[in-house]
């Protein structure tokens, strides 16, 4: 498979290491602005740039035909843009959040949680998340998405950063030299807390999880997520 890498930074170089050793080509390591013959003989691109580059660079691969595969967080106001055209070009696209599969694992119990806790308003629920100091979003997309599935399966019916309402998901984000990323989602009652957590111990997990992404959107047309890709439905 032929991919593209759209940014170069610390995921573009790991998942350049990644995608080599599954036998893969690299033919385009963009860092900066690009032209559509850079990517148009890619077979997939793999999108972790920068906030206010990622909808740029996804919609020039939709116009070339190439699937995108985006981890770029910090964006998504132009989400629904970029699916409708992914739509009028027959494209292919997944966004995540986070590409690791044990972190998309997470999220489907933290779903699974809610659900169960939904039911017992007397505990309270706040989360945290630890990042390294490069990050430059907060809360993390991650974060977010575990603050999505809280609100769909319980009263909850928003998140706020630090401070939060009666009624919305407190949020805390700390940034903190060399730390790739922990969340935890926190239940306190006056009897009992029950606490769940994710600890990334480096990048590899979600450079891994983006590779296997473009291996799986190869010939499909659409807008997926990675519950897609591991069968999480």
């Amino acid at each position: 498979m032929k991919i593209a890498l759209l940014g170069y930074g610390k995921m573009g170089k790991m998942i350049e290491q990644t995608a080599l050793s599954r036998n893969h080509e690299i033919i385009a390591r963009i860092d900066d602005k690009f032209s559509p013959e850079d990517i148009r003989e890619a077979d997939a691109a793999i999108d972790f740039s920068i906030p206010s580059a990622a909808f740029n660079n996804i919609s020039s691969c939709f116009t070339q035909g190439v699937p995108v595969i985006s981890g770029t967080t910090g964006w998504l106001d132009r989400y629904d843009e970029a699916v409708e055209l992914c739509r009028q070009h027959e494209g292919a696209f997944i966004y995540a959040s986070n590409f690791s599969l044990g972190v998309n694992i997470f999220f489907q119990l933290n779903e699974y949680l809610a659900r169960m806790m939904g039911g017992l308003p007397d505990y309270n629920i706040s989360m945290e998340e630890i990042h390294h100091t490069q990050k430059l979003d907060a809360p993390s997309g991650t974060a977010i998405t575990l603050a999505e599935g809280i609100i769909r399966n319980t009263s909850r019916t928003g998140w706020k950063l630090d401070t939060a309402g009666e009624n919305e998901v407190p949020i805390t984000a700390k940034r903190i030299e060399n730390v790739p990323g922990t969340h935890s989602i926190k239940y306190s009652g006056k009897v009992d807390d029950i606490e769940i957590t994710h600890t990334a111990h480096n990048r590899e997990g979600f450079a891994l999880g983006a590779v296997i992404a473009a291996e799986w959107i190869q010939g499909k047309t659409g807008v997926f997520s990675m519950k897609d890709v591991l069968n999480l439905q």
